[in-house]
């Protein structure tokens, strides 16, 4: 990780069909917290089972794209400075998100893209986390527009520099054919699902039409990665899924 001088664990699915098929490209799909993407052996609170999700939406007929995993570990210590782009002065943490997401953008992604048979534009090209993952997803978009299309936040943590962020946003504008989906739980916080709503509207404000936005409340969900492996299923055929282009309202009489 050239951008902070650090090294880190890069975890890689490949769809079932990759070697069957030299000549298809894929989509990517970027991920934070990579120990807990894959394997409960290797995960600090649980894992998502992402690749067991993936091939059964294979082997049942519902993924008809097939999608590349990369999956980058936390940083331990490091974890919410990475993941938190300016400093929360009272909790004495954050700061190196602009870092963390240029590594992303810059240096692993342009790897991959090389080594891999890739679908390299931004409309297949999304990133997810959950909590702070979630929050430095939705800030890698709007810090890279061209490179990530495609955003899934779980329970994201806008609270820890909501301000900052927002008026971030105001200066750096998502590209208007950006997907973002959000889920969150309703036994979570009682500020997750008010701010999740209100980022909605911040979006929808910075020329993200509807259609590109999706917003759900889980009634039982919880701050948990058994919340959120049950909904990245949701969200990865949300986010993957082809997105009609809203059309301009027709003329009266037409």
């Amino acid at each position: 990780m050239p951008q902070l001088g650090r090294h880190r664990r890069v975890w890689l699915y490949l769809p079932a069909d990759y070697a069957r098929q030299p000549h298809r490209r894929y989509p990517v799909l970027y991920l934070h917290d990579g120990q807990n993407v894959f394997d409960a052996a290797t995960a600090y609170a649980g894992e998502w089972g992402v690749d067991e999700t993936l091939d059964r939406l294979r082997a049942s007929g519902q993924d008809l794209t097939g999608c590349i995993v990369v999956a980058v570990d936390n940083g331990g210590r490091y974890r919410a400075d990475e993941y938190i782009p300016w400093q929360n002065p009272r909790l004495k943490i954050g700061g190196q998100g602009a870092a963390y997401v240029d590594f992303l953008a810059l240096t692993l992604k342009p790897y991959i893209d090389r080594h891999y048979r890739t679908r390299s534009d931004a409309a297949h090209t999304g990133i997810a986390g959950s909590s702070l993952g979630g929050l430095i997803s939705v800030y890698a978009a709007l810090r890279h527009p061209a490179v990530f299309g495609r955003v899934a936040a779980f329970s994201p943590a806008f609270w820890v520099c909501d301000d900052s962020l927002r008026a971030y946003a105001r200066q750096h504008r998502p590209a208007p054919t950006t997907k973002f989906y959000f889920v969150a739980g309703a036994k979570e916080d009682s500020s997750m699902l008010p701010l999740m709503a209100q980022w909605c509207d911040v979006l929808r404000a910075g020329g993200v039409p509807a259609p590109y936005l999706a917003y759900h409340a889980a009634p039982d969900g919880e701050h948990r990665e058994w919340f959120w492996q049950r909904e990245f299923a949701a969200a990865y055929a949300w986010l993957f899924e082809p997105q009609p282009v809203p059309r301009a309202p027709a003329e009266a009489g037409k």
